[in-house]
């Protein structure tokens, strides 16, 4: 296994994910029970799950689920899809695939750790960081000043986790277009996508925009079904999917049985469980508003263009790490700082936190929150 530095977001959730009181950084919807999402299949469904064998499955992935995630792209169809063991693994094994010694990528910021530190144990990498102060722009001109003769990635992340920015199709194409140009792959984390506010802001899939593209997804964000550990790459050149499964052969080999027709199931029934999980977040949004609201002299929040994570500023003068150790030691309440996500390749904030606005039933965390607050004034 390349040699890779700790991961600072999973230390951190082993020392508190499960122990805080409150979970107020969550970056995945409510999810539901095995009886829920049971009952979103039919008879057939539910029958193939009570007899299942348990055996080993295709490395590539179940059949009838690549079947599934095909149908939610315009362009691809089943051999296009490769499953992995979550998003984490599809993202470690392209990147190990994709980059080698002697090769560039270039990394989006801020981002999911891996997302910068797998590339950086494989070769050299040029960060461009997403503009704070223009609502978390990017720079499209940064990202073509960055790609190098010998660049073989750029890697981007929309709706973005942990700002929740969604840029403008026009730049998404922009930003295919740079990449097809020059014969680079644009690796895609779309673990969010059907979450936006306003779903006009939906953007594109690459695999549908680019044969060399790659879209990253899994069950764990937008459906809120992390336990499932099922993800996919989507990409329409067959060379890389045909590397792609070499490689798994040396971590996983394959994907659990019982997961990958679950998968299915929450696949085919996404439409119904995206609803569901928007009417979640907008129901919420009102709650977290007015809590900011009543603290703005401690925080500039903005809400989440997409996906179920922001990333509000703290004002306080006792700076943000120490906000949230004593926050979750003290109240129970459980929020992510700004060391989380700092980066090796460009400066990045250091007085924000990730803040999570999918889970159901805030109000009792908020409470707390607010309560030590108002006992610290």
């Amino acid at each position: 296994m390349t040699r890779l530095p700790d991961f600072r977001l999973e230390t951190y959730f082993s020392r508190w994910e499960f122990t805080a009181r409150h979970h107020l950084t969550a970056s995945d919807v409510q999810t539901m029970t095995l009886g829920e999402l049971l009952a979103l299949g039919d008879d057939q469904d539910r029958a193939a799950f009570e007899n299942l064998s348990l055996g080993y499955t295709q490395t590539f992935g179940d059949p009838a689920l690549r079947e599934a995630i095909a149908g939610l792209y315009v362009r691809a169809d089943a051999a296009d899809v490769i499953c992995f063991a979550g998003a984490e693994e599809a993202l470690y094994l392209a990147m190990n695939v994709l980059l080698g010694a002697g090769d560039h990528a270039v990394v989006v910021t801020p981002n999911y750790q891996s997302a910068e530190t797998v590339p950086l144990a494989l070769c050299e990498v040029t960060g461009v960081a997403l503009d704070p102060d223009r609502d978390w722009a990017l720079d499209l001109d940064a990202v073509k000043a960055a790609i190098r003769p010998n660049t073989r990635v750029v890697s981007v992340n929309f709706p973005n986790n942990p700002t929740g920015k969604v840029i403008s199709t026009a730049d998404f194409a922009e930003l295919v277009r740079l990449c097809d140009e020059r014969g680079i792959h644009l690796f895609s984390d779309e673990v969010y996508r059907g979450l936006e506010r306003d779903p006009a802001r939906t953007l594109p899939q690459a695999a549908d925009l680019s044969e060399r593209a790659l879209s990253l997804n899994v069950t764990s964000k937008s459906l809120g079904l992390p336990g499932l550990r099922i993800g996919w790459i989507t990409c329409r050149d067959r060379e890389v999917l045909s590397r792609l499964e070499r490689a798994k052969h040396y971590t996983t080999i394959c994907n659990s049985a019982p997961s990958e027709l679950l998968a299915r199931i929450a696949v085919q029934a996404r439409a119904t469980i995206l609803d569901r999980n928007r009417a979640l977040i907008a129901r919420n949004l009102p709650l977290f508003d007015a809590f900011f609201a009543e603290f703005a002299d401690l925080f500039e929040w903005r809400a989440p263009d997409g996906g179920c994570v922001a990333y509000p500023r703290y004002l306080g003068a006792d700076g943000v790490e120490e906000f949230c150790t004593r926050l979750v030691q003290e109240a129970g309440v459980l929020l992510l700082p700004a060391s989380i996500y700092r980066s090796e390749l460009t400066p990045t904030p250091t007085d924000r936190f990730r803040f999570g606005v999918g889970r159901a039933d805030p109000e009792e965390g908020l409470a707390a929150f607010a309560q030590w607050l108002r006992a610290r004034r």
